[in-house]
C-alpha cells in the first residue's frame, strides 16, 4: 500500500520544528526514525496532512551525562546507544534493552525520542525509563517543560506531549554502584515484539536483603507499569527462589487486562509477567551481589 497524500518539512532547527508543530487546525507528525510511523502511512494507519522531519536538526543527537543522568538527544539512534561505551559502563540495563530491539537494521535508524514519544506497549525504552525514574524534555510555543516518566506514558500510543510540543531529550539516570538490574523479555522469534517482558533494578543491604527493588513489567498491558505491590512483598526480605516465586504471583495478580491478541493470549501473557519476573529477581539479585562498580 501507499500512504495518502501529504505535505513534506524538514526544519533545521527545533525552534523551526515547533512552529510547523504550532497549527491546531492542520493533522502534523514528527518523523524521527520512521520505523513505526512510516508502516503505519503506509496502511494507512496513520494519516497525516504534514509530516515534520526533524533528521537535519543537528542539536537533536548526542549523547552526555548530567546530573548524575545519561542524557540522549531525541534523534539519537539506537544503534548509537549500542555502541556508546558510556553507556555500557554507567547504564548497562538500557544497554542490554537495547540489544533486543528489532534487528541491527532497526537499530540503525530508529530512535531514543521516536521510541519514547510513539510509547508501542511491547517496547523496551518506555520500561527502562519508568523502572529508573527517567524524564522527557519536551519544547513548545509555551515553552519547555520536563515530564517525569511515571506521567509521561498514557495509555497505548498515548503520551503526555501536547500536539504543538516537540521532545528534545530523553534522560536515564545512571545505576548507583552496587545496584542489580534484569531486564527480561520474550518474544516468538529474535527482534519481534515481546509478548512480555520485565524491567528491575534491585539493592541489597548489608545483611543480604531487599533494601530497594523496583519491578515494571511491559507488553501485558496499555502502557508499562510498575508494580508496587511486588515491591512491597520483598523489601526486606531476603533473596531466594521462594520468595522470587511469591513476587511473581503478585505480579500476575496485578495484571487485570492483559492484551490479548494473535500472539499469546490475555492469560499467557499474564503468567509470562511472574516467570519473567522470578527470572529478573535472580538475575538481578547475581549483579547486586557480584557488581561493585560501574564508573
Amino acid at each position: 500500500m501507499k500512504p495518502a497524500s501529504f505535505d513534506y518539512a524538514a526544519p533545521g532547527s527545533v525552534a523551526e520544528a515547533v512552529a510547523l508543530l504550532d497549527h491546531p487546525d492542520r493533522e502534523t507528525t514528527v518523523l524521527a526514525g520512521g520505523q513505526s510511523l512510516l508502516p503505519m502511512m503506509a496502511m494507512r494507519l496513520a494519516r497525516p496532512e504534514l509530516v515534520v522531519d526533524l533528521g537535519r536538526i543537528p542539536d537533536l543527537a548526542g549523547i552526555s551525562e548530567r546530573d548524575g543522568a545519561l542524557v540522549f538527544g531525541a534523534m539519537t539512534t539506537k544503534g548509537a546507544v549500542e555502541r556508546s561505551e558510556l553507556v555500557r559502563r554507567r547504564q548497562p540495563l538500557l544497554h542490554a534493552a537495547t540489544r533486543l530491539i528489532g534487528h541491527p537494521q532497526i537499530r540503525s535508524r530508529g530512535t531514543v525520542g521516536g521510541s519514547m514519544a510513539h510509547a508501542d506497549p511491547a517496547a523496551e525504552y518506555p520500561a527502562v525509563a519508568l523502572v529508573t525514574d527517567g524524564w522527557m524534555r519536551a519544547r513548545g510555543p509555551r515553552g519547555e517543560r520536563t515530564i517525569p516518566a511515571a506521567d509521561f506514558f498514557v495509555a497505548a500510543l498515548t503520551t503526555a506531549l501536547a500536539e504543538d510540543e516537540l521532545l528534545v531529550e530523553v534522560g536515564i539516570p545512571v545505576l548507583p554502584v552496587g545496584t542489580g538490574w534484569a531486564f527480561t523479555e520474550l518474544a516468538r522469534r529474535h527482534g519481534d515484539f515481546a509478548m512480555a517482558g520485565t524491567a528491575l533494578t534491585v539493592r541489597l543491604d548489608p545483611e543480604g536483603c531487599f533494601s530497594d527493588v523496583r519491578v515494571v513489567v511491559f507488553g501485558v498491558g496499555s502502557a508499562p507499569a510498575r508494580v508496587t505491590a511486588a515491591e512491597e512483598v520483598l523489601r526486606g526480605e531476603r533473596p531466594g527462589p521462594a520468595l522470587h516465586r511469591r513476587a511473581g504471583d503478585v505480579v500476575r495478580d496485578a495484571i487485570r487486562n492483559p492484551l490479548a491478541d494473535i500472539h499469546a493470549s490475555g492469560d499467557y501473557r499474564r503468567h509470562l509477567a511472574g516467570v519473567l519476573t522470578e527470572r529478573g529477581l535472580a538475575d538481578g539479585v547475581a549483579r547486586a551481589t557480584t557488581r561493585t562498580d560501574v564508573s
